[in-house]
């Protein structure tokens, strides 16, 4: 599987795509929004930055999965959010803007916290034999995701009506891409399935349900408004699984380390569905939340962002 065109060419190209389309999304005013909630910042960037490698290190201690297995679920736990999380969020009524910051800043950070904690889990987990993600590969780690990401940018300064009718376009192909290279990831394991799922299935949900509820929870312990608790829970929560398996088909080469992210793609969307019902449902509902009248206050932050961004 791992010498398959779509391994080797079609799926950093595919990302790159993915991440044009995220760059599409973004505006320099996205990374000047931390100065107008810096609280709410600090805390999203904390929680992935921090505390999700620490709890899925926590997790596979306590499960005790095979190693390489191990390196997979801690790069899934260094990957950034993506525009999933901002499409769910969107759905549970959540600060889109908000979301849209996280990411921006998020796969700027990703450059670096991908590398590192992948090289520190490859170490620990004494994978070296098997892995390795020298000075040549993490130069390709920050190409894949910062280029792109900032060609897209480009492309909107210069033409916001083509970033426009891209954006449905692209959020499309990515969806459809990260299902195709996620069930391509699994079919390539496929006598070893069982055994893998019953290794990470447990852990990848555990480490979903855990990383929505730290993100939801934290932020309203820190009293942000509801909007951007739920932006907090998804982007946290939804991981931009496409980086972390092109990082382990294409450059780490290995489809062992895909499968956490693969089997966490597939939970994902189920259970955060599940979890932005459980937490809009206790206020009536979110079919009758949809139909209540914008407020002053929720029209005044739409002004805030281009009228492009709406999609985003």
């Amino acid at each position: 599987m791992n010498d398959s065109a779509l391994i080797t060419t079609g799926l950093p190209v595919a990302l790159a795509i993915i991440m044009f389309g995220l760059g599409l999304s973004l505006t320099t005013a996205d990374f000047k929004r931390v100065a107008g909630s810096p609280k709410a910042v600090v805390f999203a960037l904390l929680v992935q930055i921090v505390v999700l490698p620490l709890l899925a290190f926590g997790l596979v201690e306590i499960f005790d999965v095979d190693p390489l297995l191990a390196v997979g679920v801690m790069l899934l736990a260094a990957s950034p959010g993506g525009t999933t999380a901002n499409l769910f969020s969107h759905l549970f009524r959540g600060d889109v803007a908000f979301n849209v910051t996280l990411t921006a800043i998020n796969s700027v950070l990703a450059a670096v916290t991908i590398p590192l904690i992948t090289n520190l889990a490859i170490s620990y987990f004494d994978a070296e034999g098997d892995l390795g993600l020298q000075v040549g590969k993490v130069l390709q780690v920050i190409a894949i995701v910062l280029i792109p990401v900032g060609l897209g940018m480009l492309v909107r300064k210069r033409s916001a009506d083509f970033a426009a009718r891209a954006d449905r376009p692209v959020r499309v192909f990515s969806i459809a891409m990260l299902v195709a290279v996620s069930l391509a990831a699994l079919l390539g394991e496929w006598e070893n399935l069982a055994d893998y799922l019953r290794q990470v299935g447990l852990v990848t949900g555990l480490f979903c349900l855990a990383s929505l509820s730290i993100g939801y929870g934290g932020a309203r312990a820190l009293r942000l408004s509801e909007p951007q608790a739920v932006a907090s829970a998804m982007e946290v929560g939804i991981h931009n699984t496409t980086v972390a398996l092109t990082i382990a088909l294409s450059i780490l080469d290995n489809t062992t380390v895909a499968v956490p992210s693969a089997v966490y793609s597939v939970l994902m969307y189920a259970l955060a569905t599940a979890f932005g019902y459980a937490i809009t449902r206790p206020r009536s509902g979110i079919g009758r939340r949809r139909a209540e009248p914008v407020t002053a206050t929720e029209a005044g932050e739409d002004q805030t962002r281009d009228p492009s961004d709406s999609a985003a």
